[in-house]
């Protein structure tokens, strides 16, 4: 997996994964120009995309209605150091669930990449490449 992170001024970005291209930009009052998501956002989309990916395929695994599926995510910031974390995920499901079938969401729910990868910290390595402009001006 890859994405290609690329600064357009200010504070805003435009992220690359295969053919497909987001922004991502901070809000007026942090001297954007609130043309994307920030990118805790970002993380909380990914984390509810995921999340609304897995609860669909197990609704419509058992032929449970899954189309108008909803999943909302809140997380709160946090210091010391700065992040995200209290994150809650509500998923609105179109039609009444007996109990044995909210379970099986909530499961199918817990086997998001994402959501495990947030539950099981990964390792992050960082590679600086100085002068990279400078070289490809020349």
């Amino acid at each position: 997996m890859e994405v290609i992170v690329e600064h357009l001024g200010a504070v805003q970005f435009e992220i690359k994964a295969r053919q497909h291209v987001i922004a991502s930009d901070q809000p007026l009052e942090n001297g954007g120009f609130d043309e994307g998501m920030t990118p805790p956002e970002l993380l909380l989309a990914s984390l509810g995309s995921c999340a609304a990916f897995y609860a669909a395929a197990y609704l419509r695994k058992h032929k449970l209605a899954d189309r108008g599926t909803s999943v909302r995510v809140t997380a709160d910031k946090k210091k010391d150091p700065p992040r995200i974390d209290d994150f809650l995920i509500s998923i609105e499901v179109p039609a009444d669930l007996s109990p044995q079938h909210a379970a099986g969401v909530e499961r199918a729910v817990h086997q998001c990449l994402i959501h495990n990868t947030l539950l099981n910290p990964p390792t992050i390595s960082i590679a600086i490449k100085a002068g990279a402009m400078e070289d490809s001006l020349r």
